[in-house]
């Protein structure tokens, strides 16, 4: 396993290694999986495989076939692309044998899936020996990946695992992969997230899970999408501040989408410092973006001032005002809960958003989660009528 942090080169290299392997055995196969089919097809697919084939194999021409998400040598060897939210392409799996399963993102997959698609890590080339690849933004220390490849234990039992010799594991991180980097990304990007991503995501260390957290950042992982489905309503969830400063806090704005699929869907965290009227462009930006249905603001503190504010920029915004007569646990038990069922999905990755979810512990957090806050106003509107919600 290869984990570190963001653009280390992880997945090139990888992918460089399954190429090379499917040089030497012809008439081999290898697999690709990843959560989602999207994903695959578009980061693999599309990106880092071709710049692979023309970086290092120039002479080589792939044959690939669109409908299957198959490349083929010209020995004979296939690679196939597999996303395991597609059930047909994933039983296509369990038709096949491969000499290569690379697990990209592993962080994403959950460990029984992982141990299905390892039963298929049987097809029999004498020219090279079987073998499983993964690769990942390490997740928390609680990760099956981490029990696995770093304590060399079986994630279910915690009991040693048979052959620990077999798992080998690597850190690289952005600063190894500098000279492919664009200007300022290491310093600016990855410097600019806060101390705890940038131990994730500049420096590839696993995370501590907050003891008694409501959220852990496996569980916003296991469940993350590149692409929401159809979506058949969009609500823009607001936790206001009524005042500018810098003492002042910061104005929580995220939307959220139901899916056809009755799955919950975070679109964006637009959260911002500034003063009323400023946020309340930002809300209505937003909303008229995926075109939402409705906006749900609190006005415990700001009262009718903030709906009047939002009309003053769109007369025709769909506005609800909630009051928190009850605490942040009891509003936000029945979103995490709906997280814990795998039923809120992240389309792609909102760093400061997670980190106040993870870090958010019942009666000991001191610092107000606003960006928390305005994703539980948005799940507890989209979720009416089906789960549970004490919104006042």
């Amino acid at each position: 396993m290869l984990f570190g942090g963001s653009r280390s080169g992880k997945t090139f290299a990888l992918v460089c290694a399954i190429l090379t392997r499917a040089g030497k055995a012809p008439g081999s196969r290898h697999a690709i999986i990843r959560r989602h089919f999207n994903g695959v097809k578009t980061s693999i697919g599309a990106d880092t495989l071709p710049k692979a084939v023309h970086l290092r194999f120039p002479t080589w021409r792939l044959d690939y076939n669109q409908s299957d998400s198959v490349f083929r040598l010209a020995n004979g060897s296939e690679i196939w692309l597999i996303g395991l939210d597609d059930a047909q392409r994933a039983d296509k799996i369990l038709g096949k044998e491969f000499a290569t399963v690379y697990f990209n993102e592993c962080s994403e997959l959950d460990y029984s899936s992982v141990q299905t698609a390892l039963t298929r890590l049987a097809q029999n080339c004498p020219e090279i020996r079987n073998k499983a690849f993964y690769d990942c933004n390490p997740p928390s220390k609680s990760h099956w990946a981490y029990r696995v490849f770093i304590q060399k234990l079986q994630p279910i039992d915690r009991t040693p695992l048979k052959n620990p010799g077999d798992y080998d594991a690597m850190l690289i991180n952005p600063a190894d992969n500098r000279e492919n980097l664009p200007a300022g990304y290491i310093e600016n990007t990855l410097g600019g997230l806060s101390q705890r991503q940038q131990k994730r995501f500049l420096l590839g260390e696993w995370l501590d899970d907050t003891e008694g957290a409501l959220w852990r950042q496996s569980m916003i992982d296991s469940a993350r999408v590149v692409n929401a489905p159809e979506l058949v309503r969009v609500v823009v969830g607001v936790d206001p501040a009524v005042t500018a400063g810098e003492e002042s806090d910061r104005t929580g704005i995220v939307a959220a989408g139901m899916g056809v699929d009755g799955d919950f869907y975070v679109l964006a965290d637009r959260s911002i410092k500034t003063d009323p009227l400023g946020w309340c462009r930002e809300v209505v930006k937003l909303y008229r973006e995926y075109d939402g249905d409705r906006v749900v603001g609190e006005v415990n503190n700001g009262g009718d001032l903030i709906e009047g504010l939002l009309r003053q920029v769109d007369p025709d915004i769909a506005f609800r005002a909630v009051r928190a007569s009850h605490g942040k646990i009891i509003r936000a038990e029945p979103a995490a809960a709906l997280y814990e069922k795998g039923r809120v999905h992240h389309v792609g990755r909102f760093p400061e958003l997670e980190e106040e979810m993870t870090g958010f512990v019942p009666l000991m957090s001191k610092d107000s989660p606003d960006r928390m806050d305005a994703l539980v106003w948005a799940l507890a509107e989209l979720a009416k009528g089906g789960q549970r919600f004490i919104l006042a």
